[in-house]
């Protein structure tokens, strides 16, 4: 008689590690060929990718110069991430990433939907990453004199909206841009009542780069590395010629929506930094993950931390930041001082540099999905590896069309909140993973650490700080809870109240178990920052959630190989 599965079996590092050569042998395993300055190129290509150069005009424009803090704070946050990350990618050199880590430190339950969030993750970066690209595409073309056809650059649903507004508003009630895709839906083809519309541009990059993935990660990492080192180079023009047409009457007032637009602006700017798990996804494909992933990680964090302050000062500098609500931020800069060969000259640098940042998420995305198929939890085709090309091939092509075909048809600002909702669970699942890790001992096997410093005291301090400076200094938020309605405290507020249950739980536990304070201000940070992202997000995200649960119960609850361990 067979025993009843626990939702909450656990593999151990040394059992994981044996799937994995055992993996490797039967199929020919991956090709290792990543040293430490690979993955930093690899990070940065993630990182500085459609962030840089489309969201970061959006949350400028709703913070104004303060935005450059949140960068900073955001990165804080991910610093404590970063290590929690290097910890996990020392102990379980792996290519699973958080799913993997979930699996040794919580179990096979919270492994799956961490495995699920992480798929929503680098799918919908990706379909960001490819709208974005397909902006600066149609805009570099203009550049060179090409007008592409407006109906083959558009997603439908924003075109229909456009062009019902200005059926019903009128044409003043648009800007140019809303214009010219309201006119691309009045123009586009026809067939009986159906426009035919879509994004070419974004479904043609995605299959291209898909195609580049598919064919090994020797040629990817050659690809990025180029793509790197003229991304930077972008980076560094863009900071070094600006600097001389900042206008520092432009850095005021410095937050002119206050706390709170500088916290709107949170999903674009953590959506700029969620690449560096990435790193943690080729974990097979590097020659001493152990040693150098750590490395990699802390390194790629820091470099892009200071090109992105330095990037949002530039901007809000040569510009007044209430016009930097564009796609194109950097070029716009440029042409609004009357530098056209800038920005062209970054127009079309950008075009190669968001390419890679789509790179490396593709290159991501099939390689956690290999891992839980390994695990018996996805179907066994996911795991498998091209003879030729040493890829997963099968979750490679997959891959493409999750990600491809709802870049055709959705627009970009869907995707941005709905990335840092999946992004924001992993990260707090990884921090609170290394807490369990130095609990039960297996930071023993670790070769890298988070460094050590006792919270016994200090959370329950910060606690009680963050209490008083409330009372103090924040009556205006006090008086907003207290006029507010129960329901629209469940719809608006719920994560607040998740925020502070999980501050005092975490002082508890901190008081009792000696917690390092590095992993927990990871967990508060990051929790914290999820307060600030918008209900609607969270419900699609629950959704989502619901369906990876209804096919884990169907398929690999049963499937799992630690469940056909436990059979008798």
């Amino acid at each position: 008689m067979a025993k009843n599965p626990s939702l909450f079996r656990k593999k151990t590092v040394s059992q994981i590690m044996s799937e994995a050569h055992k993996a490797d042998a039967e199929s020919g395993g991956l090709v290792k060929t990543l040293g430490v300055r690979d993955l930093v190129s690899l990070g940065i290509a993630a990182i500085i990718g459609a962030g840089i150069f489309s969201t970061i005009g959006l949350a400028s424009f709703n913070g104004g110069p303060a935005v450059s803090l949140l960068f900073v704070f955001t990165a804080i946050a991910c610093v404590f991430t970063a290590l929690s990350y290097a910890q996990f990618a020392s102990t379980v050199p792996v290519s699973g990433s958080a799913y993997t880590y979930a699996y040794v430190a919580f179990g096979e339950l919270f492994a799956w939907i961490i495995g699920w969030a992480l798929i929503l993750e680098y799918a919908v970066s990706n379909m960001v990453v490819a709208i974005s690209w397909s902006q600066y595409f149609v805009s570099m073309l203009e550049g060179f004199g090409i007008r592409f056809p407006a109906w083959l650059s558009t997603n439908p649903i924003t075109a229909a909206e456009t062009f019902s507004r200005l059926q019903t508003e009128g044409i003043d009630s648009l800007n140019i841009a809303e214009q010219n895709t309201a006119l691309a839906y009045q123009n586009a083809p026809m067939i009986g009542d159906w426009h035919i519309i879509f994004n070419l541009p974004a479904g043609i990059i995605t299959l291209l780069v898909t195609a580049l993935v598919y064919i090994g990660i020797k040629e990817s990492r050659t690809a990025s590395n180029i793509m790197v080192v003229l991304k930077i180079g972008v980076v560094l023009l863009v900071i070094g010629v600006g600097a001389f047409y900042v206008k520092p009457a432009n850095w005021t007032p410095f937050a002119p929506n206050g706390i709170k637009g500088v916290m709107s602006g949170v999903a674009a700017v953590f959506f700029a930094f969620i690449g560096f798990d990435s790193i943690s996804t080729t974990a097979e494909e590097c020659k001493d993950p152990q040693r150098d992933m750590p490395k990699a990680m802390i390194y790629t964090l820091l470099i892009c931390t200071v090109l992105y302050v330095l990037i949002t000062i530039v901007l809000t500098g040569m510009v007044n930041y209430t016009e930097l609500n564009v796609n194109d931020p950097l070029a716009f800069v440029f042409q609004r001082i009357d530098m056209n060969f800038m920005a062209g000259v970054i127009s079309v640098s950008s075009v190669i540099a968001i390419t890679s940042a789509l790179l490396v998420y593709q290159l991501g995305q099939p390689r956690i999905w290999m891992t839980m198929s390994r695990d018996g939890l996805l179907w066994k085709r996911f795991s498998k590896i091209h003879p030729k090309y040493h890829t997963p091939s099968f979750a490679t092509i997959i891959t493409g069309l999750v990600v491809g075909i709802p870049a055709l048809f959705f627009e970009m600002d869907f995707f941005v909140d709905l990335t840092s909702v999946g992004t924001f669970f992993a990260f707090i699942l990884v921090c609170g993973g290394v807490l369990y890790l130095d609990y039960s001992g297996i930071s023993k096997q670790s070769k890298f650490r988070v460094p050590y410093l006792n919270g016994k005291y200090l959370v329950g301090l910060g606690l009680i700080t963050a209490i008083v400076l409330l009372f103090v200094y924040g009556q205006n938020v006090l008086a907003e809870w207290s006029d507010a309605s129960f329901v629209y405290i469940i719809e608006h507020k719920v994560l607040t109240i998740i925020f502070w249950i999980a501050w005092i739980t975490l002082s508890i536990m901190s008081f009792k178990y000696n917690f390092s304070i590095l992993p927990v201000m990871g967990i508060l940070t990051n929790l914290y920052l999820m307060t600030e992202l918008g209900s609607s997000n969270w419900l699609i995200f629950v959704i989502w959630l619901v369906i990876g649960l209804v096919i884990y119960f169907s398929y690999g609850y049963r499937k799992s190989k630690l469940a056909q361990i436990e059979e008798v």
